[in-house]
């Protein structure tokens, strides 16, 4: 909890020391600026404290800040904030201030390293101890927001895919520096929450996230959009305008579908990063600004420096660290978690009873290779959970979905079942008839490579996976 209005410490403090007075002492302090104070007479004691209350979470007795003294009967101050230090994977999970009536530098230095938050000699000082206790509640309240919001952009990029568990790192590694990123991969697969992700994960989190599509605004209008104009810049700019630059200051401007920017606005955009100043359509006068770029593509970005068609100085500035969004086809296991997901929300956005997915229906989901990635099977959850009159079975799966693979199948000219009037076996399903096709089309390319699974995806033009999932959905096995 950060300090209130009137800066007191609305914040849960633990005191570690052994001599009774100065647990008083600091509790007459911190209690009368408006904290809550827990004590203890030993390190032992005080980290079951601590340890209790990570356990508990955001309980009205979480403890934000740990006050030690350095020489302490059994464990030292320093030994505690050790194993701090080791119970926060390298930095204790909280603030610890320490304090010794017998401080030497080395104690200060291996405090320091360990990631004490201060470290200040007996006798205590009020106004020293208020300050510092303030800073570290301050400080506590940033971290915690910091991992909310990390926490937050984890959960809407779902999925424990190694693709998808290597993309989240490397949202946390580049979220804390100033480094501008290059987004890519195919439409739907989540370019933007990529962004959003970034933005909360960086010290910008409490300014603007301004999203823009390149490729939604007409050539004539997009300098005035990016950069704002003055008026009477050209006919219509009746009044000036702040562009979306001026509106990020502080903040993220994201550029989402860069590829379709036209040169004569790229040139600008590099001008712009370049100098850190912009000027309005119709202005005179520069004007600073201090915004992180984020951009985003479906193209590719390098064949189009080749072409011409993108500037090959903007893209080495917008791609000081390129991140490469997967497709849904390459995250296995991923589509699973996401339809359960999105199954909930739309239940829950549509005033719907909770439903759920039949293992035929789920066997029959995974094995789609979601060309449209996310956005797809977001939509199309939500249209079953409209449409479906109870728990998503096999024939509430739209017919496109289902069979994928077999237009394509029944329609070649290598197609193995040729059926003549009335040779149809009575009583057969149009599903079930798909089915015995797709299962001879898929059985002969298998025989004809030797059951090689790979080879017969590559001549099938689909992925490995994928096929593995269609021969389990039509019970396909050597041998069967």
């Amino acid at each position: 909890m950060a300090d209130d209005a009137n800066n007191g410490l609305a914040g849960t403090i633990l005191v570690i020391d052994d001599e009774r007075n100065i647990r008083r002492t600091l509790r007459m302090v911190l209690e009368g600026e408006g904290a809550t104070v827990l004590d203890a007479e030993t390190a032992e004691a005080g980290l079951k404290l601590i340890e209790q209350s990570l356990i508990d979470g955001d309980g009205k007795q979480a403890i934000e800040v740990v006050m030690a003294d350095v020489m302490l009967p059994g464990m030292s101050g320093l030994q505690l904030l050790e194993k701090l230090s080791q119970l926060g994977d390298g930095a204790p999970p909280l603030p610890v201030i320490l304090i010794s009536g017998h401080a030497t530098v080395s104690d200060a230095v291996r405090a320091t390293r360990l990631g004490a938050f201060d470290f200040f000699e007996k006798p205590l000082a009020r106004d020293r101890v208020v300050v510092s206790v303030r800073n570290a509640l301050r400080h506590h309240a940033s971290e915690a927001e910091l991992r909310s919001l990390r926490a937050r952009a984890r959960r809407e990029l779902i999925g424990d895919s190694k693709p998808m568990i290597e993309l989240q790192r490397q949202i946390t590694k580049v979220g804390s520096t100033r480094a501008r990123v290059l987004i890519e991969g195919e439409s739907g697969t989540g370019k933007e929450l990529v962004a959003r992700a970034i933005h909360e994960a960086s010290e910008r989190r409490g300014g603007p996230f301004i999203k823009v599509n390149c490729a939604a605004i007409p050539r004539e209008l997009i300098e005035s959009e990016l950069f704002g104009h003055e008026r009477g810049a050209f006919t219509g700019a009746t009044g000036q305008k702040r562009g979306l630059f001026e509106l990020a200051h502080d903040g993220t401007l994201f550029l989402d579908e860069i590829g379709d920017m036209d040169l004569n606005a790229q040139a600008k955009v590099l001008r712009v990063l370049q100098s850190g100043e912009l000027m309005r359509v119709g202005g005179e006068k520069p004007i600073k600004i201090d915004v992180r770029v984020l951009a985003a593509t479906h193209r590719n970005l390098k064949e189009q420096v080749q072409s011409g068609e993108f500037r090959e100085d903007l893209y080495f500035r917008l791609a000081v660290v390129p991140i490469w969004v997967p497709p849904l086809r390459d995250r296995e296991g991923d589509p699973a978690l996401l339809c359960r997901h999105y199954l909930d929300v739309a239940c829950r956005e549509n005033g719907i009873t909770p439903k759920r997915i039949s293992p035929a229906a789920q066997t029959a989901l995974d094995a789609y290779a979601w060309p449209g990635n996310v956005r797809e099977l977001r939509n199309v959850m939500e249209r079953m959970a409209i449409l479906s009159d109870g728990d998503l079975e096999l024939d509430d799966i739209p017919f496109d979905i289902r069979g994928d693979a077999s237009d394509e199948a029944a329609n070649s000219s290598d197609a193995l079942v040729q059926f003549g009037e009335g040779a149809v076996p009575p009583g057969m399903s149009l599903k079930g008839f798909r089915d015995s096709v797709e299962r001879a089309f898929i059985l002969q390319r298998l025989n004809e490579h030797g059951w090689n699974v790979s080879k017969t995806a590559e001549a099938l033009d689909v992925e490995r996976t994928h096929l593995h999932k269609k021969m389990k959905l039509l019970g396909i096995a050597r041998g069967g």
